[in-house]
């Protein structure tokens, strides 16, 4: 009973919002786009955003209508299968879902339908098998996580023993997981993996890590991300640095990141799919540029670790505290 109504409150959630343009003469001129979006959290809140501001900028700009209705699967693909469902059967002439399970749920269900896709925020678009099919592409987060183990050590040089903290089912956490692995064992570092899958499994992991690591990594992790509130306090009240791959996670409280500005990659996207929904060839998908370092000053103060290394090593820099 309760996935039922978690899929009958996730329709009903969904909200419709129009262009201020008047809609051409040429029925032609006229488009509906699903954003669909895997959860709440902020980083996957601000690609939507870009994403539905700029639709609207382009329709404006181009003269043309579209309408856009926003759905979110609150992280439970049953959820997004049934949304999926409803938007392939609805007709809408383009998906754009937001995160790599709201993919991967859109494109099983519009198999067969000929309805382009257009994702966002995807990390490793090939490993979930999200490549190599006509009417889909989107853009990428790929994860440098080497850069961000870098960091680690140039504000950390002497860790020990670093804490793998992710969820199991999230495909897009496997690869940068594998990489870390890999470059730990190459610079003799130890590491410790725990997992969840919920909210309190991970809170659990997080808890669980506390007198046995001095630092935690987390890629880009949507469950993680769920629970990061809760993950920083924990982590921050023990002295261990949290290096996460989104800005997301830092204005919940970790320490660090490297990766992409989300509201370029949001951009970016809605220009794809304006450009298809107007006749464009469908292209590879798109790697955003990364390279923005995000420290909470806060955390830093905290932890009691000096960042200024960073300024060496990306052209931007920024400063937050953790947000309200």
């Amino acid at each position: 009973m309760k996935k039922v109504i978690s899929v009958l409150l996730s329709l009903v959630m969904m909200t419709c919002v129009f262009t201020g343009c008047a809609a051409s003469d040429d029925s032609s001129d006229g488009f509906t786009v699903a954003v669909v979006q895997q959860m709440d959290h902020s980083s996957l809140d601000e690609i939507r955003t870009a994403i539905t501001t700029q639709l609207n900028a382009l329709a404006e700009e181009k003269g043309i209508s579209i309408t856009i209705e926003e759905y979110n699967g609150q992280n439970d693909s049953s959820v997004l299968n049934q949304i999926g469902a409803q938007v392939v059967s609805d007709g809408v002439d383009m998906i754009i879902p937001i995160a790599t399970t709201a993919a991967q749920c859109m494109v099983t269900a519009a198999d067969g339908s000929n309805i382009p896709i257009v994702y966002a925020a995807i990390s490793d678009p090939e490993s979930v098998g999200l490549t190599g099919m006509d009417t889909v592409t989107g853009t990428s987060d790929a994860l440098n996580t080497a850069f961000i183990l870098d960091m680690m050590l140039a504000a950390q040089p002497d860790v020990k023993t670093v804490g793998l903290l992710y969820s199991n089912t999230e495909a897009n956490s496997a690869t940068p997981i594998a990489q870390a692995k890999a470059y730990l064992e190459e610079k003799g570092i130890a590491y410790l993996e725990k997992t969840g899958n919920t909210t309190d499994e991970i809170v659990s992991a997080a808890s669980s890590l506390v007198g046995r690591v001095e630092a935690v990594f987390t890629p880009t992790d949507n469950t993680v991300m769920g629970a990061e509130g809760a993950v920083a306090e924990i982590l921050n009240a023990a002295g261990i640095a949290h290096y996460a791959g989104a800005d997301s996670f830092v204005l919940s409280g970790a320490f660090a990141t490297c990766g992409v500005n989300y509201t370029e990659l949001g951009t970016k996207t809605a220009d794809m799919a304006v450009d298809i929904l107007q006749g464009g060839e469908i292209p590879e998908f798109h790697v955003m540029d990364g390279g923005i370092i995000t420290v909470n000053t806060e955390t830093a103060e905290v932890l009691g670790l000096d960042y200024s290394s960073f300024s060496s090593m990306a052209n931007t820099v920024k400063q937050v505290v953790t947000a309200e």
